[in-house]
C-alpha cells in the first residue's frame, strides 16, 4: 500500500510541474513604451518643419499650424495608459488553484472508480482451494526438478492439512537428515501415519515420537501422542504422566489446561476402576473443580446418512467392510469417533459421539468443527490403500444431524 501511495504521489506532482510550468514565466521587458516612440517620431516631424520654413518651402502661417497639429497629436499620446499584458496577481491565484485542485480531484476520482479495499492486505480475499491446491502442486513439480529438505517441509505439511496423507508421507520421508533433527516434524510425521492405520500409533509411529521426546522432552504434540497411545493400550498411569507433562508447558488458565485437567481426571477414575491408583498434584485437582468448556459438550454427536454412489455399486462386495469416522478438519487426523459396519448395511444411518472416541483428549465434544468420512475397504484395513472408495461431508457444527456423506470417488 505504502509503494502505491507513494508513486501515485510522486505522479501527481510531475503533472503539477510541468502543468504550473508556463504559469510560472515573468513576462518579458518591452523593448520599449509607445510613448516613447511616438514622441521620437513627433520630433523628426518638427525638426522637418523647421528645416521646410528656413528653406522658404513652407509659409510661416503653414508652420505654425502643422506645428500646433503635431503637439496637439503628441499631447493625446502621451495622455494615453499603455496596458499591461498579464498581472501577476492573476497568475498566481490561477497557480494556487491548480496546485490544490489537481490532487483533491485525483484522489476523488480513485476513490469512485478505483479500488481502494484492495490497497488493505487485510481486506484481501483469502486464497480459494483451487488456488491452494495449484500452489501445492506448483511446488511439488519444483520439488521434482531441484529437491531441497525446506521446500519437502513444506510440501509435507500441505498434504497433511489437505488430508492427502500418503503424499504427505512420501514428502516426509524426502526431507532427509533434517526430519531427524526436529521433534515437531517427527510428531507430525508419526500422526501422519498413525492417521493412515486409523489411529494406531503402534510400531513406527510411536519410535518416531520417542525420538521427538528425546530431542525435546517436553514437545505438546509428541507428549499429546504419547499420551493418546499410552491411553489406547490401557496404561492409563502413562497417559496421565504424559498429560501432566503438557500441563507444565500451556498456560495454567488456557482452555487447553482445563481440557487436560478434565482428560486426567477422568483418567484416574478408569484407573481407580481397574485397581491402580495415580497420584494428583493439588494444583490438578483444584483445577478439575471448575467444569471446562469440553465438560459441558460432553455427548455431543452427529449423525446422518452414509450412501454408495450407484455408479460405483459394482465395484462392492455385500460383505466389504465400511469405515465411518469423523475428523477435525484443522487440527490432528486422528479420527474423533470411528463406526464400522459392513457394505449390506448402505444406506445406513450413522450417529458418531464420544462414546466411540479413539482417545480421551480426541472427541467430537472437544473440536469446533467437524467432518465426516466413509471409506469401504475390501481388505478390511484400517489402513487407507489405492483402490478404496471414498466419500466426505462438507464440515459441520458438533450436534448437527441429517449430515450426507455419499461414497463416490476411488482412492488413487
Amino acid at each position: 500500500m505504502g509503494g502505491f501511495v507513494l508513486a501515485a504521489a510522486l505522479l501527481v506532482a510531475v503533472t503539477l510541474v510541468v502543468l504550473l510550468r508556463p504559469w510560472n514565466r515573468k513576462p518579458k521587458a518591452a523593448a520599449g513604451s509607445t510613448s516613447d516612440v511616438n514622441a521620437g517620431i513627433y520630433r523628426d516631424q518638427l525638426a522637418e518643419l523647421d528645416r521646410d520654413l528656413a528653406a522658404g518651402t513652407l509659409s510661416a502661417e503653414d508652420h505654425a499650424q502643422a506645428r500646433a497639429e503635431l503637439q496637439r497629436r503628441l499631447l493625446d499620446d502621451v495622455s494615453a495608459t499603455d496596458t499591461p499584458a498579464v498581472t501577476t496577481g492573476g497568475m498566481k491565484h490561477t497557480v494556487l488553484v491548480l496546485a490544490l485542485t489537481l490532487p483533491l480531484a485525483a484522489a476523488g476520482l480513485y476513490t469512485w472508480l478505483g479500488t481502494p479495499a484492495a490497497l488493505d492486505p487485510l481486506a484481501r480475499a483469502a486464497p480459494t482451494q483451487q488456488n491452494v491446491e495449484k500452489m501445492v502442486a506448483d511446488l511439488a513439480a519444483r520439488m521434482e526438478k531441484n529437491p531441497d529438505p525446506r521446500g519437502f517441509v513444506v510440501l509435507a505439511r500441505s498434504y497433511r492439512a489437505m488430508g492427502r496423507l500418503p503424499e504427505a508421507e512420501a514428502a516426509f520421508e524426502r526431507i532427509g537428515p533434517a526430519l531427524q533433527e526436529n521433534a515437531t516434524l517427527l510428531a507430525e510425521y508419526a500422526d501422519v501415519l498413525a492417521s493412515r492405520a486409523m489411529g494406531n500409533l503402534e510400531g513406527k509411529p510411536m519410535a518416531l515420537i520417542d525420538q521427538a521426546l528425546k530431542l525435546e522432552p517436553e514437545n505438546p504434540m509428541a507428549l499429546s501422542l504419547a499420551a493418546t497411545a499410552a491411553y489406547n493400550r490401557s496404561d492409563y498411569a502413562q497417559a496421565i504422566t504424559r498429560w501432566q507433562q503438557i500441563l507444565r508447558v500451556v498456560p495454567p488458565d488456557s482452555e487447553d489446561a482445563r481440557w487436560l485437567n478434565d482428560a486426567i481426571a477422568k483418567t484416574r477414575e478408569q484407573l481407580a476402576g481397574v485397581g491402580g491408583t495415580a497420584k494428583a498434584p493439588a494444583a490438578t485437582a483444584a483445577a478439575t473443580a471448575t467444569p471446562s468448556p469440553k465438560t459441558t459438550a460432553a455427548g455431543a454427536s452427529v449423525s446422518g446418512r452414509v450412501s454408495l454412489a450407484p455408479a460405483l455399486a459394482a465395484k462392492v462386495q455385500p460383505g466389504d467392510t465400511v469405515f465411518i469416522f469423523a475428523r477435525n478438519p484443522q487440527g490432528s487426523r486422528l479420527p474423533l469417533a470411528v463406526q464400522r459396519i459392513q457394505v449390506s448395511a448402505l444406506p445406513f444411518s450413522f450417529k458418531l459421539d464420544d462414546s466411540m472416541a479413539m482417545s480421551p483428549e480426541a472427541k467430537i465434544s472437544g473440536a469446533s468443527e467437524v467432518r465426516i468420512e466413509a471409506r469401504v475397504s475390501r481388505s478390511g484395513n484400517a489402513t487407507p490403500q489405492s483402490g478404496d472408495l471414498i466419500g466426505a461431508s462438507a464440515t459441520v457444527k458438533p450436534g448437527a444431524d441429517k449430515v450426507e456423506v455419499v461414497i463416490d470417488q476411488v482412492r488413487p
